[in-house]
Order: C-alpha cells, then structure tokens, then sequence
C-alpha cells in the first residue's frame, strides 16, 4: 500500500512563491541563459528570503 503525501497549505504557499520569483526572475533575463538561471532561482528562493531576512535582522 502506498503512502499519501499530505499537501498543506505551506505547498501552496511554495508553489505561488515558484511562480511569482519565476516570473520575476526571467522578466529580469536579458539573455537565454540569464533566465535559465532565473528558473533556478525560482527554485531556491526561500533561501534568498530566509537570508535577507537574517541580514536586515543583524542590521547589516
């Protein structure tokens, strides 16, 4: 029997924020590669939030 993966809304959350950083990102993209790096981005922005969040915390 196969487990279930529950989808909360923290997924939900992730998936928008996917979407939004990837269109961000590739609007921004002067080149092919410049929004193929984008996309990756859009993959990994919590990571990006998460350190802002921690730099405008130190006051830096």
């Amino acid at each position: 029997m196969a487990r279930e993966i529950e989808c909360g809304p923290s997924n939900a959350v992730y998936g928008l924020g996917f979407i939004g950083a990837a269109v961000f990102y590739i609007a921004q993209a002067t080149s092919f590669w410049a929004g193929v790096l984008g996309f990756l981005k859009a993959l990994v922005w919590p990571a990006f939030l998460v350190y802002e969040l921690f730099k405008f915390m130190a006051g830096t």
